[in-house]
């Protein structure tokens, strides 16, 4: 239900929402239903929906002056709609994808990418030109594809940590039983950094680790996800904290999810499907129980009636004509309540 007077914009789902109606942001409206509402939500977090504006175009939909023909997907992290040619990534043409992660939120939860090389519905190839690479055993360091095509398949001499050049001289030295004096190769160094890497993570338990050890980029589009792509995340106390720090920690709940959201409104009218007309008429004595079904009947009718010119015509219903119809039905009932002749026995 709605307040007549209010805008009514579609956003779908919001995530920790709570309604603003009869709360501080209306001057001359109070909640009926919690007169002890809270001035604020200050959980509340809003974006141009809330205005009627969707996308980085921040146009309306509908929009009257698009004729593109183009479907919105929603962003799963912020939760705001896109259009798919605004996405910098075209959406799969099979649409066989779950959720979508907008270029904004790639950016700021980067970590995804590593993620992305091994779950996401379009593969993001390390082959493609031009993008940032993130190579074997540097962690968090990045370096570009070089101009040429070629593949850099180690660490740089230069970005190799003093401790591991040890290493390998340490590891040569003990299999040709000669001093620690000759010089490292650069395969020597890739595989005592790979060696490392994979001892932190059995130490660790962390996924994003291990993930981070292999070839992937990061590029300025969206991703495109399979179905529970979420429980493949790492939970590690490190991993935890920086969901926390993101305020992404919502991507490790498997019933935050707008598929879990259906599934939960289905199971729930499936249980209590019960007629609304038949529970409030329980709750009211014989005269009441009356006079409701007669106005519900009286209502059902002129509605039905008064839509059925639409479709006649042939044209829209309109917001005006819907308002329009119920300050007349209500003139109507006024006049038949005013008329009504009242006899005492």
């Amino acid at each position: 239900m709605s307040h007549g007077s209010h805008k009514l914009f579609e956003l779908y789902t919001k995530r920790n929402f709570h309604c603003d109606c009869g709360n501080s942001k209306f001057k001359n409206l109070e909640c009926k239903l919690f007169p002890d509402k809270a001035k604020i939500n200050s959980g509340n977090k809003y974006n141009d929906n809330f205005f009627g504006l969707y996308c980085i175009c921040k146009r309306p939909y509908p929009d009257p002056d698009d004729e593109i023909p183009d479907e919105m997907i929603q962003c799963v992290v912020w939760e705001d709609w896109f259009h798919g040619r605004h996405l910098g990534a075209m959406p799969p043409e099979s649409g066989d994808f779950q959720e979508m992660v907008c270029q904004a939120c790639m950016k700021r939860c980067s970590f995804l990418w590593a993620y992305a090389a091994q779950l996401a519905v379009a593969k993001v190839s390390a082959e493609d030109d031009g993008l940032v690479l993130n190579v074997d055993g540097i962690g968090d360091e990045e370096v570009t594809k070089p101009e040429n095509g070629d593949h850099h398949d180690s660490p740089l001499k230069e970005d190799v940590p003093e401790h591991a050049k040890d290493a390998v001289k340490a590891v040569k030295a003990e299999q040709t039983n000669e001093p620690c004096a000759s010089s490292s190769s650069e395969s020597d160094l890739q595989t005592v950094f790979k060696n490392q890497h994979l001892n932190t993570e059995s130490q660790t338990g962390c996924k994003l680790q291990e993930l981070k050890a292999k070839h992937f980029i990061k590029k300025d589009t969206a991703t495109f996800w399979p179905l529970n792509w979420c429980s493949k995340l790492c939970t590690c106390k490190d991993c935890m904290k920086m969901y926390g720090d993101l305020d992404v920690l919502f991507l490790t709940d498997e019933y935050d999810t707008v598929l879990a959201y259906e599934n939960k409104d289905k199971v729930d009218q499936a249980a209590g499907r019960t007629d609304p007309l038949m529970d409030t008429l329980s709750s009211m004595n014989r005269v009441q129980q009356v006079e409701l079904i007669c106005e519900y009947n009286d209502l059902k009718t002129e509605l039905k009636d008064y839509l059925k010119r639409f479709a006649d015509e042939g044209t829209v219903v309109k917001r005006e004509d819907i308002q329009q119809f119920f300050e007349e039905f209500q003139s109507k009932k006024r006049r038949r309540v005013d008329g009504m002749q009242y006899y005492c026995s």
